[in-house]
């Protein structure tokens, strides 16, 4: 039998790498995890589901979470605020459909990647900082990562039984590997930075992330995520020609377009920028396939879809979860069927999430999200989703995702809402 460095080398340091590696580690692994950063560095995906929360506590990282919240300024959280040309709509997570937890944080990711990576760490993981994978190969009996470290341009290789890509928009092993695709979803643009926020509107609800649609462009939306120590992420979205505004710079089009709407222009009027303005486009990923001769993809190295619903750490942890059980298996000498066992059913839940968002995009969503305060068995099954529960198949819309949405649309309407009511359910 071959001798290899260690029974799995991870690509990158982000959630989805280090909660595998606890999870691995748990059976008596060897881990060691590649990222071409130092940390803390600054990531995008601070709103979490509380689906997350379960997957967390899993990889004993839960504890740890809880116990340095107040301390790294990260924000309780119990559901999302939706807003809309003077419309206000609120779901709140622990009513939802199904069962789990239903309450979460507001993350600023550069802390909360530290966290988890200090806690696998703890946990016995090598994590090799600063350096980049610059190549890669498999074969039957296991894989060879060819490393850079960015100090001093010293270039090692690294053996292992299986190999995790947790590398999110670095997309490591699908830019080696050939495995990029285009995506389905249209191309966007996000131009974000952070906030003091200064707000003292009382009505504000701190406990949610804000999402606001744009009022003269429906396709277009805001994020506003409130963090503990007063400070907020914000956001705007849209199709690259939306968002470009002649020869503004970013800062000039971040603010322009909050002053475009009421409430958002009203909570930000006393708010100062306190980080760099920066923006990512194209962000919207797919690849071939999740899996190949011993590796497999986690999260968003392997797709991304978009931010409006968060969903990008809850398919990172599901994707490591799921992973993980099976790279257990497979070492301990058992069959593994990758694309029936991983890949399978971990797109069921990404297909779900980019269903919703193809529907926000449309605006049919958005009217669902709108007008579904009368009917609170419907919104509960929603904000199941829109919680991360996109894999809990008791669901009805996650069961039939397509034909939910398109009856929750005539449920929104005023006539006959009963008939159409038990249609779903």
């Amino acid at each position: 039998m071959a001798s290899f460095d260690y029974d799995v080398t991870i690509i990158g340091a982000g959630p989805s790498a280090t909660v595998a590696a606890s999870l691995l580690m748990q059976q008596g692994l060897s881990v060691c995890l590649v990222e071409r950063d130092t940390f803390p560095r600054f990531s995008i995906g601070e709103s979490l589901l509380p689906q997350s929360m379960s997957y967390l506590a899993q990889a004993n990282m839960l504890e740890a979470l809880l116990e340095q919240a107040d301390e790294l300024g990260f924000q309780f959280k119990n559901g999302a605020a939706f807003y809309r040309s003077g419309h206000h709509t609120n779901f709140n997570f622990e009513e939802k459909f199904s069962k789990g937890p239903g309450t979460t944080y507001q993350v600023k990711r550069a802390q909360f990647d530290n966290l988890l990576a200090e806690q696998a760490i703890k946990q016995g993981a090598e994590i090799r900082f600063s350096h980049s994978v610059t190549g890669f190969s498999t074969d039957s009996e296991g894989t060879v990562l060819e490393v850079v470290d960015l100090n001093t341009q010293e270039t090692t290789k690294i053996s292992a039984r299986f190999t995790l890509d947790g590398s999110g928009f670095g997309r490591v092993l699908p830019r080696l590997m050939d495995l990029e695709e285009p995506s389905e979803l249209t191309k966007r643009k996000a131009i974000f930075t952070h906030f003091k926020d200064n707000i003292c509107d009382s009505q504000f609800d701190r406990n949610k992330i804000l999402i606001t649609v744009h009022p003269t462009l429906p396709d277009v939306w805001f994020w506003a995520i409130p963090f503990s120590d007063s400070t907020i992420s914000v956001g705007v979205v849209g199709e690259t020609d939306q968002i470009v505004k002649g020869d503004k710079d970013l800062e000039q089009t971040l603010l322009s377009f909050i002053k475009e709407d009421d409430n958002l222009s009203s909570l930000l009027s006393d708010a100062k920028i306190i980080a760099p303005v920066r923006t990512i486009g194209g962000y919207s990923a797919n690849v071939k396939r999740l899996h190949g001769d011993n590796f497999a993809l986690l999260g968003n190295a392997g797709e991304f879809l978009d931010p409006v619903f968060s969903s990008g750490v809850t398919i990172a942890l599901r994707s490591a979860v799921q992973a993980s059980e099976l790279v257990i298996k497979q070492l301990n000498g058992a069959p593994v069927d990758w694309k029936h066992d991983y890949e399978v059913p971990l797109r069921e839940g990404i297909d779900v999430f980019k269903y919703f968002v193809n529907s926000w995009y449309d605006t049919s969503l958005q009217s669902v999200i709108f007008f579904s305060d009368g009917q609170p068995d419907v919104k509960a099954m929603v904000c199941s989703i829109l919680a991360g529960y996109a894999w809990d198949k008791e669901n009805p819309f996650v069961k039939n995702t397509e034909r939910g949405l398109r009856i929750l649309q005539q449920i929104c309407e005023p006539e006959d809402t009963s008939e159409t009511m038990a249609s779903v359910i």
